[in-house]
């Protein structure tokens, strides 16, 4: 199996990152992890979708080549980052036939907020609703409070680790069914 990991915050020590290098720990050792970087993707332009810049490029060979997709996001001012956001608007094409139709799809968050991202992950299964993109039906996985859980960027905490084990199993089980629908 082989897994695209995003993840939405560009911050260097991102709780979101940690969080997707939590998660890698969990998936199967003979699985390939590739951790796409979205730092570089300029602002979507239809004027470009013909001839793609490379940071475009690369992403979207990446995901196409992938089983799975994970995205892992923080929450700002109650919505999607932007530069996440904006990496989907450049996969989405064209629509309904992009890379992100029909790709299994992992959602989870940490903030140091309370609410832990879940507003965040509601409009990002909206935003991949509009892409095809099927999303592991599951309760959110989000971490609050996450400078409790990880520290040096490892989580930490033995509770969420656990729960993480579990969904990383769930998933990839999910993963197997929609990829081979016969087993």
């Amino acid at each position: 199996m082989k897994v695209v990991a995003i993840s939405g915050s560009l911050r260097q020590e991102s709780f979101n990152t940690a969080l997707l290098s939590a998660a890698r720990e969990f998936f199967l050792p003979n699985l390939e992890w590739v951790e796409a970087d979205i730092a570089s993707i300029p602002l979507y332009n239809q004027d470009l979708d013909g001839a793609k810049p490379a940071s475009v490029a690369l992403l979207l060979d990446q995901i196409a080549a992938a089983d799975a997709l994970v995205i892992a996001t923080p929450e700002y001012n109650y919505g999607i980052p932007g530069g996440l956001k904006n990496a989907i608007d450049w996969l989405s094409r064209p629509a309904y036939r992009s890379v992100l139709a029909h790709i299994p799809t992992l959602i989870m968050s940490a903030s140091m907020s309370a609410t832990a991202g879940v507003r965040a992950q509601g409009q990002l299964k909206q935003v991949l609703a509009g892409t095809l993109t099927p999303v592991f039906p599951c309760p959110e996985f989000a971490i609050a409070s996450a400078h409790t859980c990880f520290s040096d960027g490892k989580l930490t905490d033995q509770e969420t680790q656990q729960k993480l084990q579990q969904l990383v199993s769930d998933f990839t089980s999910w993963v197997e069914a929609e990829v081979d629908p016969a087993e």
